[in-house]
């Protein structure tokens, strides 16, 4: 099965033109005013109509442990196909806002070790509190870092123990170069990338942008026998 490519921390007409011409199935939008990703709500809902008339990508808005009055905002106008959660959102949260918002919710899990990764488990209960997972590297110990984005990869090895258990996304210091080794070891289901698309932080490149989707969808999600 091929793997499903994310291009997430979109700003611009023709960055998210670049994405979806070149094949991407998710397009991300950050609410994140710490982030150089950030957009206001109305260029976020200009981006998000031009995409859902394009092309069949889903439209992802990508929301910070944010409060319910943006929650909503995002909900009802920018009208996102998923919503990533990628803050401290408890598993009780991702569901309130799943069932709020009647949207799907992917939540972002930080890795650094396996022990970590087992936090998915909460968040995929039976009675759906997050439809799928993400795993990122957990950003550094610094007050000024950010949730994601940072450009830092994890051992993918981490994931050995829920490899083949159910479907997840991978980011964190994904790019051309080594998306492929990331797919065939971890098997993930998705591959999300932001900075190792950019040549400035919030710039993305639309060459690389090309690159990453040609090198991801060539990759086998597991290895030859």
């Amino acid at each position: 099965m091929t793997t499903k490519v994310k291009i997430c921390g979109i700003k611009t007409e023709e960055v998210l033109d670049a994405a979806l011409e070149a094949g991407a199935d998710y397009v991300g939008l950050v609410f994140f005013e710490k982030s150089p990703r950030h957009l206001d709500v109305a260029t976020a809902r200009a981006l998000a109509r031009r995409a859902h008339e394009r092309s069949r990508a889903q439209v992802v808005a990508l929301l910070v442990d944010a409060d319910d009055a943006l929650v909503d905002r995002v909900a009802s106008e920018v009208r996102p196909d998923l919503l990533q959660l990628h803050g401290s959102e408890t598993p009780e949260r991702a569901r309130e806002i799943q069932r709020r918002t009647r949207i799907p919710v992917m939540k972002a899990i930080p890795v650094a070790t396996e022990g970590d990764a087992a936090a998915a488990d909460a968040y995929l209960e039976p009675g759906g509190r997050a439809d799928l997972v993400l795993f990122d590297a957990r950003p550094p110990q610094d007050p000024a870092a950010l949730p994601g984005g940072n450009g830092l990869t994890f051992d993918w090895r981490i994931l050995a123990g829920v490899k083949g258990r159910y479907p997840f996304a991978l980011a964190g210091g994904l790019t051309a170069e080594n998306v492929a080794d990331a797919i065939r070891l971890t098997g993930a289901s998705v591959v999300d990338v932001s900075s190792g698309v950019e040549r400035a932080p919030g710039v993305k490149d639309p060459e690389l942008i090309r690159r990453f989707l040609q090198a991801a969808k060539a990759a086998k999600q597991t290895a030859d026998p």
